[in-house]
């Protein structure tokens, strides 16, 4: 069922309507001129007192007559509307949904924690208050099914520059508002933002998982050092032959490079030691 606007009319008009027919029909009783005609309008006066509705800012009233949706007023004010109406008040305001922590298992099977933030509001009063039986309950639902769907999609952490949910939290995020979206269509309910707001390995994995994080850190650190010892050596060696300072053969060269990434790699100062000797 898709929103339309309701029949209206002024309110502060009506008002007048109905002090005019009071007073006429009041007027008619105590001159006694007719009677039946001052109760007619006295009882004409409930129709659109009954009708009379206040509508706040940011607020919509979805009228409903005799079991018909009758329309929806969004403007703000006092308004008279049609007479014996049912009403029923929807928020447009926007509004916040922290969901709980969820333990869910990355694609590989980790278990994780994880937690978002929804902003949504309301734009269709009539699918929020007719095609679901109540859309703050179903937002909550929805979006717990969500996050665990996309969740269940990409690792926690890769270890390869690829995917993940730790290393591409803005891509998660954009995923998770059009999921969201397209589960909350039906209910009328347009979702604005929705970000993580916790992520992190259960508790009985999360010291296995630190180990890990911890090798990986030092594996490619090591090997940012060994590449820039490899450099080094190279460009030593290559300026020793090139201005002449020493006569290098295979031997020395490997016993050179050998000194040099011993001194460089190595994560503890080097002592020097003094051969008087020769190589050989």
């Amino acid at each position: 069922m898709k929103e339309r606007k309701a029949w209206v009319m002024n309110g502060f008009v009506g008002l007048l309507l109905v002090l005019a027919l009071v007073g006429g029909g009041l007027s008619l009783l105590i001159t006694e001129t007719s009677p039946a005609l001052g109760i007619i309008l006295i009882i004409l006066s409930v129709l659109p007192l009954s009708s009379l509705t206040v509508v706040q800012p940011n607020q919509a009233m979805v009228l409903t007559f005799f079991g018909s949706y009758a329309g929806t007023l969004r403007e703000s004010g006092m308004w008279i509307t049609v007479p014996f109406c049912g009403r029923k008040k929807v928020s447009l305001r926007v509004r916040n949904f922290n969901s709980a922590r969820l333990k869910v298992n990355d694609i590989d099977g980790n278990p994780i924690e994880i937690a978002a933030v929804v902003v949504f509001r309301v734009v269709d009063s009539a699918k929020a208050s007719f095609d679901v039986d109540n859309y703050e309950q179903f937002v909550e639902i929805q979006s717990e099914t969500a996050l665990r769907h996309v969740a269940n999609k990409y690792p926690y952490d890769s270890y390869e520059n690829g995917y993940s949910l730790r290393g591409n939290s803005e891509e998660v995020a954009q995923e998770l508002s059009r999921e969201l979206q397209d589960r909350l269509s039906v209910a009328g309910v347009e979702v604005i933002e929705a970000r993580l707001t916790h992520l992190a390995y259960s508790t009985e994995i999360a010291s296995a998982m630190l180990q890990r994080q911890q090798a990986t850190a030092i594996i490619a650190a090591r090997a940012k050092i060994v590449e820039g010892a490899v450099g080094m050596v190279q460009l030593a060696i290559a300026q020793l032959q090139q201005e002449g300072v020493i006569e290098l053969d295979e031997e020395r060269k490997a016993a050179m490079i050998n000194n040099l990434l011993v001194a460089i790699v190595s994560d503890r100062s080097a002592n020097p030691v003094i051969n008087t000797g020769s190589l050989y």
